[in-house]
């Protein structure tokens, strides 16, 4: 009896411990479980912070806006900004962003496609949207560029020498058309965004056609430059002397420029100039850069130095082309406001026609509906009409705009006076987004680009029931490219400048940042070809 007991006094029985033992296999078994777990999710997570959901591709939301550096924002388009602006990252023409968490890219490099031989397929869905965004961007670079220096080689060749190079700017632009349109589907949610698989090979299409767009204008750099001859002197004077000719004329246009905008301001409302606000300032900006680079380069022609002055004249040439579209723009905005001053009151008297004929033309509309918009249409055209009779300066193409937009849901604008209204203000608005898109185009990332592009297309489809359509979608792209250039800013400051209006030139795309104070000049040709003159002058 006493040895049964002693076990019961000391407490220390074998089943007694059987119980805490388990407990601690158990605990650690879920641990090592658990630990597993986080490991295979942090291996497979396609966006940060977040795992893939339902097999979609992380990047379903409608509108996502890739800045300039390459980096995804998924918000809709009216909130857009650029993350990687946000966080310092700046276009390098690489598709990664120059940030302290960016994959490291081999020097030169310049393609649409992941650095460091990592297969595509395998990305994290984020990076292939920011990747497939960079390379749209990356083309429309490459393509602008092309088509400015091949109009310096028209205007100093024979007719017909360029023309192998014109054919491949146009299968290159047709490229690239087809990709900017699979990206406008992408973001109105063709595919569905539900379906990763069909997402990601939309997003590889994209890549495909800007990898082909490029590969067009790199085939054809080596036979451009022969014909240009730069590095020659006969090519070489010829082209310095078009440049001069083309600086001097400008230089004499910037001050009827001037005075045609302080016309506009006097006689319009301040709404009417803003596209081209600030612009004969910005020409003499580019022209003062132009300038010092001329200069440098017949220097360099005097001296012997050829690819260098090939080098200076191709920032001269790129700074002469935006001068240009700054100073045309005056001219064109004053043409579309004479314009439309002459159409607001034709356009007011068919909007009183279409709304006397909108019950008859909206058959089958409840009768409710149909007064609703009679109201709506009968405020907007007694405002427009109040307004004119005003002694206030007005904006008329913002008066067609809203006559069109409020006769639209009558049913009427897509014949007589209404539709030249609504061509009128969709195409005055492509124009002003595209002319400043290519002089910002080092600060503007892929949607606005894609907004643009889409605006073109319905355009040129002649429907007379898509302008307004058009109109929005330009305005949008160029909302979209100010809050890119706003967002984006500029590393490089007048003070620290190689030469007056470098930091414009960088932020027009004229120069690449380098890390220098000269920037990296730009040629006709792809990815891989159109920095080439930089490279012969190292």
């Amino acid at each position: 009896m006493a040895s049964a007991a002693a076990p019961q006094q000391d407490g220390t029985s074998a089943d007694d411990l059987v119980l805490p033992f388990v407990a601690v296999v158990a605990a650690g078994a879920l641990a090592g479980y658990s630990c597993v777990r986080r490991t295979r999710r942090a291996r497979t997570r396609t966006t940060p912070g977040g795992g893939e959901r339902d097999g979609g591709d992380g990047a379903g939301h409608r509108g996502t806006h890739i800045g300039a550096s390459g980096r995804a924002d998924t918000r809709p388009d009216t909130e857009s900004r650029s993350e990687s602006r946000r966080t310092g990252a700046r276009s390098t023409g690489s598709p990664w962003p120059v940030t302290a968490t960016a994959p490291s890219t081999p020097a030169g490099y310049e393609g649409p496609f992941p650095p460091g031989g990592t297969p595509a397929r395998r990305l994290p869905s984020a990076a292939l949207e920011a990747h497939t965004c960079a390379a749209l961007v990356l083309a429309d670079d490459c393509l602008r560029t092309s088509r400015e220096e091949l109009g310096f080689a028209q205007a100093g060749s024979q007719a017909g020498d360029c023309a192998p190079f014109a054919r491949a700017l146009h299968r290159a632009e047709a490229e690239l058309t087809a990709a900017f349109r699979l990206r406008q589907r992408y973001d109105e949610g063709i595919p569905d965004p539900a379906d990763g698989r069909a997402r990601q090979q939309a997003l590889a299409e994209m890549r495909a056609r800007c990898e082909e767009a490029g590969r067009l204008l790199d085939a054809t750099a080596a036979e451009f430059d022969a014909l240009r001859d730069l590095d020659g002197e006969h090519g070489l004077t010829q082209a310095l002397a078009l440049a001069e000719r083309r600086l001097h004329d400008l230089s004499d246009r910037a001050p009827a420029a001037e005075a045609l905008l302080a016309g506009l301001h006097e006689r319009y409302a301040s709404t009417a100039c803003e596209p081209v606000l600030g612009s004969v300032e910005q020409a003499r900006t580019r022209l003062a850069f132009a300038t010092a680079h001329f200069d440098r380069a017949r220097q360099a022609a005097a001296g012997g130095e050829r690819s260098h002055a090939a080098r200076e004249l191709r920032a001269t040439e790129a700074a002469v082309a935006q001068a240009d579209v700054f100073l045309a723009a005056v001219s064109r905005l004053a043409a579309e406001l004479d314009e439309a001053t002459g159409l607001v009151a034709p356009s007011l008297s068919g909007a009183e026609a279409a709304r006397a004929g909108a019950k008859d033309g909206l058959a089958g509309v409840p009768a409710g509906e149909v007064r609703a918009r009679i109201l709506h249409a009968d405020a907007v055209l007694t405002s427009v009409r109040r307004e004119l009779t005003s002694e206030r300066p007005d904006d008329p193409l913002a008066a067609l705009r809203r006559i069109v937009a409020a006769t639209a849901p009558l049913g009427a604008g897509r014949t007589g006076v209404l539709s030249a209204a609504a061509l009128l203000t969709a195409r005055s608005a492509a124009a002003a987004a595209e002319d400043f898109i290519t002089t910002h185009r080092g600060s503007v990332g892929a949607t606005p680009r894609v907004r643009l592009t889409e605006a073109r297309r319905l355009l040129a489809a002649r429907d007379p029931a898509v302008p307004p359509r058009a109109g929005t979608l330009a305005r949008t792209a160029r909302d979209l490219a100010e809050q890119d250039v706003r967002t984006h800013g500029n590393p490089y400051t007048e003070a620290d400048a190689h030469a007056p209006g470098t930091a414009s030139a960088i932020r027009g795309g004229i120069l690449l940042p380098n890390g220098s104070s000269t920037g990296t000049v730009l040629s006709y040709g792809g990815p891989g070809t159109r920095t080439r003159r930089s490279m012969r002058g190292r």
